[in-house]
């Protein structure tokens, strides 16, 4: 294997695992890291590639975006309402404690997110999925 080859292998794990502890941590997105996965372990390995592909984590978080560049309203809402939970946990802390400027920097990125989230993102109607599975996994 050369070089460059195991640098893809060694970058994709790394986004797979950031990716999976994204899943649990919602401040931590879990869809850049898996693109980032699928690139690296295409780029190093078909057989990597195949295999991550086939995975339900692939399936549950990726696949429809890939597929039609979006999501259901309802996988929207249920990342927006996480992220500002998580975030406004965290704001309020700083702020009980008149740490202002990350108070600051926090809502710039709660603002980014929403925005990317309701305007960046195509929503996906739920009938246009093609079976049960699918929409399940969006």
């Amino acid at each position: 294997m050369n070089l460059k080859r195991m640098i893809f292998v060694a970058l994709g794990c790394i986004c797979l695992g950031l990716g999976c502890i994204g899943i649990a941590l919602p401040v931590l997105p879990t869809v850049p890291f898996f693109l980032a996965t699928a690139f690296f372990f295409a780029n190093s390995s078909q057989r990597l590639h195949d295999w991550f592909v086939g995975t339900k984590l692939y399936k549950k978080h990726l696949e429809s975006y890939v597929q039609k560049r979006g999501m259901l309203m309802k996988t929207k809402l249920t990342i927006l309402t996480s992220v500002t939970l998580i975030m406004g946990v965290g704001f309020f802390m700083m702020f009980r404690k008149a740490v202002y400027v990350p108070c600051v920097i926090l809502g710039i990125v709660w603002v980014c997110h929403v925005i990317y989230f309701l305007f960046g993102v195509k929503t996906i109607r739920e009938e246009t999925c093609v079976d049960e599975n699918e929409c399940a996994a969006l």
